[in-house]
C-alpha cells in the first residue's frame, strides 16, 4: 500500500497568540511573530500499533519563550486517506507526547487543538506549560498534540500559493461595494483552481473534520487508551465536538474553549465576526481612552471609535505605505484578540494619525491544509447572489468589519464534493464536556458557544466569561474560569449547573 511520509517543512513565524487562533488572524496580528523550527518524527507506524517515539529536535526553544524541549517526544502513525477503504492508500499523522510528571498520579492522556492551524503545532503542550499549566494538570496526563491531516509535519497539502496570495485566502478584505465582492469572487475562483491542480488534488475530498477526528480516534488506540480526555481551543472546539459525536464513549473529560457554532467554519460562522468586532471594540476603546495623555485617540469611547472610522477612511482615499484601509480594519481585529494587544495596537493608530507609515515585513502563512479541512466539513453556499444580499445586510449592520465576514471564503469555489455530509452534532453520549466560552470574543462570538451549548444538550455545561477577547484557560487572567477548567481536568467535578464567572 502506498504512503506519504513526513515532508521536511522550512521554517515557520507566527505569533503566541494567533498560534491558537482561527486562520484569518495571521494576516492581522500587529505584534512580531515568532520564529522556530518543526520537529522532526520518526517512520510511521501502520495500524493501530503502538507509535514508536523519538526526540523532537528543533521544538520548543529556550529562546522563543518556550519551555525546554527536554521530554517532549514525537513519532507518526499511519492512517487511512479514505476510511471507507481503510486497507488502501495511507498517509500520515505526527504526533507528539509530553508524559506526566508523576507517574502514580497519571490517570490518561489529555490531547490537545490549538484551533485554527496553517503549520505545525507539536509543541503545543511546550506552550501551555509555559503559560502556566497547573502542576496538578501535568501529573495527571500525558500531554499529547498532533499536526492534523494536510497540515503542518502529518502529510501535507498544496494550493501552490504565490507569495501575494498567502495572506488572502480565508478571508475577504474589506468590502465596501459589489465590485469589491466581484473582484474577491475572481480572485479566490483561481486559487480554488490551484487546488485542484496541485500536486495533492487527490487528497483533497479526504482532508474533513470528521477524518481528522477519526485520526485522533487512531491515536488513541496506537497510545493504547481506552477512552482519552481533550482540550480543544477556537476550532479545536469543532473537532472536540465531532469526535464526541463519531466516537461519543471513547471521551473521558473535554474541554471547549472559545467555542465555534454548531456548524464550524461555515458562512454563519465568518458573518458572527462582524458581530464579535462589535462586542469586543468598546473595551478597547474604554481602554485608549482612559490614556489619552499618551496615545491621543479621544478622551471617550466614542470618539476612539470616531478615530477608527476617520483612520479607515483615509487610509482608504490614500494608503500609508502599505497600510491600506482594508489592512487598518484587519490589524485592528486581530488585536482584539488579547488585551495584551491593546497598547501596540493604540501606538500604531497613534502613528498612523501623524502619517507615519508601518515599518516590518508582513507575516507569511499558507492556508492550504485549514482550507482543506474547512471547506470539507461544512456546508458553504455557492451562488454569487447570496454573497451580495449578505454584503449589503452586514454593512449596514456592522459598520465597523462591514461585509468582510459576509464574503465568500474558497469553499464556494471548492473543486470537489466533500465524500461525506457534515457532522451534525449529537446530545447523545455521556455527560462530560466543560465548554468556556467569553462574553465578548471576536474570533468566535458567543453565540456560537451557545448554539453548540444547545446542541450537545446535557452532555455540556457552559459557562459564560464576563471578559473580552479570544481564548480562557491559561490565556486570560481570570481566576474563576482557570480554577473550574483545572478543577474538571484534575478531579472529575464539573458544575452542576452552567456559570457565569
Amino acid at each position: 500500500m502506498p504512503e506519504h511520509r513526513i515532508v521536511p517543512r522550512s521554517r515557520s513565524r507566527r505569533g503566541l497568540i494567533t498560534r491558537a487562533l482561527v486562520p484569518v488572524l495571521a494576516a492581522t496580528a500587529l505584534t512580531t511573530a515568532t520564529t522556530w523550527a518543526g520537529a522532526a518524527t520518526t517512520e510511521v507506524t501502520g495500524g493501530d500499533r503502538p507509535l514508536v517515539w523519538g526526540p523532537c529536535p528543533d521544538v520548543g526553544q529556550p529562546a522563543q519563550g518556550l519551555e525546554s524541549s527536554q521530554g517532549l517526544e514525537c513519532a507518526t502513525l499511519a492512517v487511512p486517506l479514505d476510511y471507507s477503504r481503510p486497507r488502501a492508500e495511507k498517509i500520515a499523522v505526527a504526533v507528539s507526547r509530553l508524559p506526566s510528571t508523576r507517574a502514580e498520579k497519571r490517570r490518561g492522556v489529555l490531547v490537545l487543538n490549538p484551533g485554527g492551524q496553517f503549520d505545525s503545532e507539536l509543541d503545543q503542550s511546550l506552550r501551555l506549560v509555559s503559560l502556566g499549566l497547573p502542576s496538578a494538570v501535568r501529573e495527571a496526563y500525558d500531554l499529547v498534540a498532533f499536526d492534523p491531516r494536510g497540515i503542518g509535519r502529518s502529510t501535507p497539502v498544496t494550493c501552490d500559493l504565490r507569495p501575494d496570495q498567502e495572506l488572502n485566502v480565508p478571508a475577504s478584505p474589506y468590502a465596501a461595494s459589489t465590485a469589491d465582492l466581484s473582484r474577491r469572487w475572481s480572485e479566490l475562483r483561481t486559487i480554488a483552481g490551484q487546488c485542484a491542480h496541485s500536486a495533492t488534488a487527490a487528497l483533497l475530498p479526504h482532508m474533513s473534520t470528521a477524518n481528522v477526528a477519526r485520526d485522533l480516534d487512531r491515536i488513541r488506540a496506537a497510545l493504547g487508551e481506552r477512552r482519552v480526555s481533550y482540550l480543544g481551543y477556537s476550532y479545536g472546539t469543532y473537532l472536540g465536538s465531532v469526535y464526541a459525536t463519531l466516537f461519543p464513549e471513547r471521551t473521558d473529560r473535554v474541554v471547549l474553549d472559545s467555542v465555534v457554532g454548531a456548524g464550524g467554519i461555515d458562512h454563519t460562522w465568518s458573518r458572527r465576526l462582524a458581530e464579535g468586532v462589535r462586542d469586543t471594540f468598546p473595551d478597547f476603546a474604554a481602554w485608549a481612552a482612559e490614556r489619552d495623555d499618551t496615545y491621543h485617540l479621544g478622551a471617550t469611547a466614542d470618539l476612539v471609535r470616531a478615530k477608527y472610522f476617520a483612520l479607515a477612511e483615509r487610509l482608504d482615499r490614500r494608503p500609508l505605505g502599505s497600510m491600506t484601509g482594508a489592512e487598518f480594519r484587519y490589524a485592528t481585529f486581530g488585536s482584539l484578540f488579547a488585551a495584551a494587544a491593546y497598547p501596540s495596537l493604540a501606538e500604531s493608530w497613534h502613528r498612523l494619525d501623524q502619517g507615519i507609515a508601518p515599518t516590518g515585513a508582513r507575516p507569511r502563512a499558507d492556508f492550504s491544509g485549514f482550507m482543506h479541512l474547512a471547506c470539507n466539513s461544512a456546508d458553504w453556499p455557492r451562488g454569487f447572489e447570496h454573497y451580495r444580499r449578505a454584503l449589503e445586510r452586514d454593512r449596514a449592520e456592522f459598520p465597523m468589519f462591514g461585509g468582510s465576514g459576509a464574503g465568500p471564503w474558497l469553499c464556494p469555489f471548492w473543486p470537489t464534493r466533500p465524500v461525506e455530509p457534515p457532522v451534525r452534532i449529537s446530545d447523545r453520549g455521556p455527560s462530560n464536556v466543560l465548554m468556556v466560552s467569553n462574553l465578548r470574543d471576536p474570533g468566535t462570538p458567543y453565540v456560537g458557544a451557545v448554539e453548540t451549548r444547545r446542541a450537545l444538550g446535557q452532555r455540556a455545561r457552559l459557562v459564560s466569561v464576563d471578559d473580552s477577547g479570544h481564548l480562557v484557560y491559561l490565556y486570560h487572567r481570570n481566576t474563576c474560569a482557570n480554577d473550574l477548567v483545572t478543577r474538571y481536568l484534575v478531579t472529575g467535578h464539573r458544575p452542576a449547573t452552567d456559570q457565569r464567572c
